[in-house]
């Protein structure tokens, strides 16, 4: 008898998704190609490797990554559960041993009588199960992709993304920046930052000389021309960003009181303006040296980071062209995706949105209403991400910018506001899934 359902990938995603059907009583195979084969990247035999860091970052209750960490245990995470039994102290960061971390996790899904592993490359697509789960992570192996690519016409994969930095309004000196739009084409929707001559020259060669995160020694440096790091751009003449991304015209001189020689723009992250995104500063700079020079900026000397800027090789999907809001395909509802492959970013990110696709997928095989939690819980900020079709579609981690904040009054304590507003939520949308749902 044919297994229900195929799991393609024992990454944190895959993980996730395996041990909450498998609790639930549903068999299913899971695929993984390690120990057979390595991509260049892994070198652990065992399931949810960290490749990078150890840190599943922060443990302070405002954060949202705590958030999402604590409405991950309430749903069973065998990530979270393994994180903290093979933690290791790092101050207000969750760091775990990050070998313990693997193995508690395969130890605990081989438990699984449910669970099938097979340990083989996938390299299309499996057509005889009634739903699979693509979890093969930002690493996919070059076989698969292929597949993958001809499923999605051959336009969802990328090599090398660059993200930019989000500010956190509260923490842009205002007095300093003014609103606007070029040529008063959007009205007041963005933040402006005007430079004199001297700022701008000073802040090129800080770019020029700053320290970049250094490529592993399997990774190309290999970008987009339409989506470069602001440094490369530094690197091609000093006038470059002053013509691109920095270009100070179509502003009032008046309303500025000086002719600036270069403009940086913030653009909303969400309706409410509490994060702003730095137009056109995508870049590789370590997080020391984001911090160090983008605090150069008039009005952003003391800014809080609510995501670095980082590139990095990924591969990963236009969600919102083409999943539905419960992670399966538009065109083939019976394929579903997780994890980092879906575009969100970071370990606990990509393991909450493997319990996503998980619950998702178990409301349909026992033929349940979907309910999908609502952005003003940290999963559902998360999810809301994958909505977004601000184009390009780029990866992001969990931040303050993605909950819904319409409700919240003008002077109330944002952080506090949140907090008490996704305890609230996820307690209600807890409440009424838990009825179905063996955590």
């Amino acid at each position: 008898m044919k297994s229900r359902v195929a799991v393609i990938g024992a990454g944190l995603a895959g993980c996730e998704v395996a041990w909450l059907l498998g609790k639930n009583g549903i068999p299913l195979d899971l695929f993984e190609m390690k120990p057979v084969k390595y991509s260049p990247a892994h070198k652990s035999p065992y399931f949810a490797e960290l490749v990078c860091s150890n840190s599943l970052k922060s443990i302070n209750i405002y954060h949202p990554s705590f958030m999402l960490k604590e409405e991950m245990k309430i749903l069973g995470s065998i990530v979270i559960e393994s994180a903290y039994r093979n933690r290791v102290l790092a101050g207000e960061s969750l760091a775990v041993d990050r070998d313990k971390f693997s193995k508690y996790i395969t130890e605990r899904l081989r438990s699984l009588k449910t669970v099938n592993i097979i340990h083989q490359e996938v390299k299309d697509i499996p057509q005889n199960y009634d739903f699979v789960v693509i979890a093969t992570g930002p690493l996919t192996s070059e076989t698969f992709s292929e597949s993958l690519g001809k499923l999605l016409d051959n336009n969802f994969l990328y090599f090398y993304d660059a993200i930019a930095p989000i500010i956190d309004s509260d923490s842009i000196d205002k007095s300093k920046v003014f609103f606007g739009s070029r040529y008063d084409r959007g009205g007041d929707d963005f933040l402006n930052i005007p430079l004199t001559k001297e700022q701008y020259f000073n802040f090129v060669e800080a770019l020029k000389s700053a320290e970049k995160v250094v490529l592993r020694p399997f990774e190309r440096e290999q970008y987009y021309e339409g989506c470069l790091p602001i440094e490369v751009l530094a690197q091609r003449g000093e006038l470059t960003l002053a013509y691109g991304p920095m270009k100070p015209v179509g502003f009032d001189e008046k309303r500025i009181g000086f002719k600036p020689f270069a403009v940086v723009q913030l653009r909303k992250e969400d309706v409410e303006g509490t994060a702003y995104n730095i137009v056109g500063f995508q870049t590789k700079l370590t997080i020391k040296e984001q911090e160090r020079i983008f605090r150069m900026l008039p009005g952003l000397e003391k800014a809080v980071f609510l995501r670095y800027g980082s590139i990095h090789r990924n591969t990963f999907i236009d969600s919102p062209k083409y999943l539905l809001p419960t992670l399966n395909l538009k065109d083939m509802p019976n394929i579903y995706f997780a994890g980092q492959i879906t575009g969100v970013e970071g370990y606990v990110e990509s393991a909450g949105c493997g319990i996503m696709a998980g619950i998702f997928l178990l409301f349909k095989i026992k033929d349940i209403p979907v309910d999908i939690p609502d952005a003003k819980t940290a999963i559902g900020a998360l999810l809301s991400h994958l909505k977004n079709d601000t184009k390009p579609f780029q990866p992001s981690g969990i931040h303050l910018g993605l909950f819904d904040k319409k409700d919240m009054p003008k002077n109330a304590d944002k952080k506090i506001w949140i907090r008490n507003k996704e305890e609230e939520s996820f307690k209600n949308w807890h409440q009424q899934i838990s009825k179905f749902i063996i955590f």
